[in-house]
């Protein structure tokens, strides 16, 4: 490959890893603001909400596992093309529903492409920036959670002016031009498509400690953030005695958090020699401190244990980093971020639930609060696991006899 081409494999590579991040988060957030306006014109109850809004995890976890052996299939190009088409017809066709059942049915084919594309761009960022790593990663980090950001403060000015058809609409786009790139990347690389096995070290991933630390550190992320998203409104207007108004203010304070320090992320690890002791330090910690204050003392600076359990998804672009550089190629790394990804998420998916249940049988917020710490107490062993190892397939070799 020539310096060119490889220049401007690397730019449509840059472009689209950005629209590509961008289109799964919007694709996301774009329903939730505007589910009164849709209920206008089609029954929504509370049941068919609930699972929309339960969905993302579980497609993530099961679509997650599968999409290592269609990668080997296709390549990871063409799957991320595939995925884009889906995200691009799930938005359309989710746009023009005419009843529940084609709403959720538009919106699960959103959520499972979306499960296969989470997987897929780590090992893209290894596969077209391998010496940087840190910096693509954040980036594409950034840009989620921009696209996080956007879509509901944009969502009911749209479907006001326009109507709810459009809001959903619009964000298609991003999906559709996200395509052009991947397709051109496709196309170049369909000579090499399956002459790459897959390494011994992906199919024995289940076997390494390391893999399994990374589960856990992605889980106490996930897990927070879910569970957090989905409850702490409520814990905040009971144990807090706040209003609903500033409750909402403090859980969009706890979605802001991780972002400035996990913008860090790439600096920290790179420059410091235990920098990623430092961050697992960081979001461990503070989000023990979060929870205890909840728990024990929530009408005293309530901001501050809100802002200090925020801290802990900063492990989310951690992870997501670390995918890379504990990997020697990018198969591997696409098969080690499906098996992280999809436990993580099942894991993700299960404890909003749970934290419900404990709420239920114990009638207070402590005892689910105070499980929601165990899974951050769990990340101490991983962290040391993590900051000790090297990649996958030197782990491997140590076994070798």
């Amino acid at each position: 490959m020539t310096k060119r081409s490889l220049v401007g494999g690397r730019a449509l590579a840059l472009a689209g890893i950005v629209l590509l991040a961008f289109s799964l988060r919007s694709a996301v957030a774009s329903l939730s603001p505007i589910v009164d306006e849709i209920s206008a014109d089609i029954a929504l109850s509370p049941t068919i909400v609930g699972l929309i809004g339960t969905a993302p995890p579980v497609c993530y976890a099961i679509f997650g596992i599968l999409t290592p052996r269609w990668e080997r299939r296709v390549g990871v190009q063409s799957l991320a093309v595939v995925a884009l088409v889906a995200v691009t017809a799930g938005m359309i066709w989710r746009a023009f529903a005419t009843d529940a059942v084609s709403l959720v049915a538009a919106t699960a084919l959103i959520f499972a492409a979306v499960g296969v594309a989470n997987v897929l761009l780590p090992p893209l960022v290894k596969r077209y920036f391998p010496d940087h790593l840190g910096a693509m990663t954040t980036l594409f980090t950034t840009t989620m959670a921009v696209a996080t950001f956007v879509p509901p403060i944009i969502a009911v000015p749209v479907a006001d002016a326009a109507g709810w058809r459009a809001s959903l609409g619009l964000w298609a786009a991003f999906a559709l031009a996200a395509l052009v790139p991947w397709v051109v990347l496709a196309i170049r690389s369909r000579a090499i498509i399956g002459e790459e096995n897959l390494p011994v070290a992906a199919r024995r991933l289940w076997s390494l400690p390391l893999t399994w630390a990374l589960v856990i550190a992605f889980s106490a992320s996930s897990a927070t953030a879910y569970t957090m998203f989905a409850w702490l409104p409520l814990v905040l207007t009971e144990t807090g005695g706040v209003s609903a108004g500033a409750a909402g203010a403090l859980l969009s304070l706890f979605a802001f958090m991780g972002l400035p320090l996990s913008l860090l992320v790439p600096t920290i690890v790179s420059r410091t020699r235990h920098g990623i002791a430092v961050l697992f330090v960081v979001a461990i910690g503070s989000a023990l401190a979060g929870v205890l204050g909840l728990a024990f003392l929530p009408t005293i600076a309530t901001w501050l244990w809100v802002a200090l359990l925020g801290l802990c998804p900063l492990l989310f672009p951690l992870v997501l980093m670390l995918l890379g550089m504990r990997t020697e190629s990018p198969r591997t790394a696409v098969a080690l971020s499906g098996f992280v990804q999809s436990a993580g998420y099942t894991i993700a998916a299960i404890f909003p639930f749970l934290f419900g249940v404990i709420h239920t049988a114990t009638g207070g917020w402590t005892i689910p609060l105070l499980t929601l710490g165990v899974i951050a107490i769990a990340a101490i062993p991983a962290a040391k696991i993590i900051a000790q190892s090297t990649s996958v397939e030197s782990e491997l070799r140590r076994r070798e006899p």
